[in-house]
């Protein structure tokens, strides 16, 4: 694509040395003016610094925008209404903030008469595929700079060069290889490459941020309560709380009993395997609160249906398709499934492991009449007899004809 092809670009840009680089570098190669849009999704930096170096660097229009309440009340909770694990165990932590900000982007290039938008995704992973599709769904015109498949500074000394030459700072820390990279947001910590590339080497203690080791948590369980409304979690031991705040809030809690540790060789949607660590404390805690009033509340043919439609669900949000008409299908039938997710969850938290202690709800379907065994008067055995022997039949015709 041609600089005189675009005429202004909004930039995802979170102030650090990479997206610093690929700034000065749109306004070396496109010769436009760039407008900078930094997203507090409550992955824990000061924000002030990257408005202190766009304006450094030039900038005129500069967005910094907390959006971490919007962030979990409109992308975290409804995957969670469904339950959405990536090859069975990943909680979608990255995957799920790159819709939001492709929106906020797009939005932004909108109001401020861009034409062009800019992501710092290399050429090699799934964040190239998520930001683009959600770019394009929201406006098919937009045109998309992507830095890492254009430019020739493919090492690290390249791009510290190019940043000594442009007078980007660099700070001490960056100077030599970093040890791995790290995305952050209020529901995860992702961690990857260098130190961690070898699936076969365990993974150094120092790479964990957000959680204690399992086997150093508190030797006392840590017990908690946690409310449901129509599927999403409101409060927490009876303290109603905004959904930035409860996510916090259970990523403290989850954190200090070394909860949501993961480490996870995946199949991204470009083709290779890659290796991640993942801190999700909240999410898994969420998860399990999530399940366990469901488990009293859902139907068994609703819930089983649920558990059907999640593999595809939780795979559309991993390879960007947030903005398909096909996972929007999905979130409606999930949503209709809520209507009755009302109620508490009491689990217990201990050195690495969440169990659900106790569940409770207006809407469950669970008769302790029908169950008990003790004598009771609703259920007749008998019953079970012509159950079993309909169920059977075509069993038993199969049996006599292959013997």
């Amino acid at each position: 694509m041609s600089g005189s092809d675009i005429k202004k670009i909004v930039l995802a840009y979170s102030g650090g040395l990479d997206t610093s680089i690929i700034l000065k570098w749109l306004q070396d190669t496109y010769g436009c003016e760039v407008v900078t849009f930094t997203a507090d999704l409550g992955q824990g930096e000061e924000l002030e610094p990257a408005r202190q170096k766009a304006e450094m660097l030039g900038i005129k229009e500069i967005f910094i925008e907390d959006l971490r309440e919007e962030f979990v009340r409109d992308y975290v909770f409804p995957m969670f209404r469904a339950n959405a694990v990536y090859e069975g165990i990943y909680l979608l932590g990255t995957s799920i903030a790159r819709p939001l900000i492709s929106k906020r982007q797009v939005e932004i290039a909108a109001a401020t008469g861009a034409d062009a938008v800019c992501h710092g995704a290399t050429g090699k992973g799934n964040d190239q595929v998520r930001f683009e599709l959600s770019y394009y769904a929201l406006n098919p015109d937009i045109k998309v700079v992507a830095p890492w498949r254009e430019w020739d500074l493919s090492s690290r000394e390249k791009l510290i060069n190019y940043a000594e030459q442009n007078q980007i700072p660099v700070p001490k820390d960056k100077r030599g290889e970093a040890p791995f990279s790290v995305d952050a947001n209020l529901l995860h910590t992702s961690s990857e490459g260098k130190v961690l590339e070898d699936p076969a080497q365990p993974c150094p203690d120092y790479v964990y941020q957000r959680t204690v080791a399992p086997e150093d948590a508190p030797d006392t369980p840590t017990e908690i309560t946690v409310g449901f409304k129509t599927g999403d979690a409101v409060s927490i031991n009876g303290e109603d709380m905004s959904p930035a705040t409860l996510l916090e809030k259970l990523n403290e809690l989850g954190g200090a009993n070394g909860i949501g540790r993961l480490d996870l060789v995946e199949n991204r949607f470009v083709g290779m395997k890659s290796r991640g660590v993942y801190e999700t404390p909240g999410g898994t805690i969420l998860l399990a609160a999530h399940r366990g009033i469901e488990s009293i509340t859902l139907d068994r043919g609703a819930a089983h249906l649920k558990d059907e439609l999640m593999p595809r669900y939780a795979e559309l949000i991993y390879n960007g398709f947030w903005f398909s008409p096909e996972r929007e299908m999905l979130q409606a039938a999930i949503d209709a499934s809520q209507t009755h997710v009302t109620g508490e969850v009491t689990l217990k938290l201990y050195k690495g492991s969440v169990d659900v202690i106790a569940r409770q709800s207006p809407y469950s379907l669970y008769s302790e009449a029908h169950v008990t065994f003790e004598e009771d008067a609703v259920y007749d055995q008998k019953d079970a007899e012509g159950f079993i022997r309909l169920n059977a039949l075509r069993l038993k015709l199969l049996g006599r004809r292959n013997s």
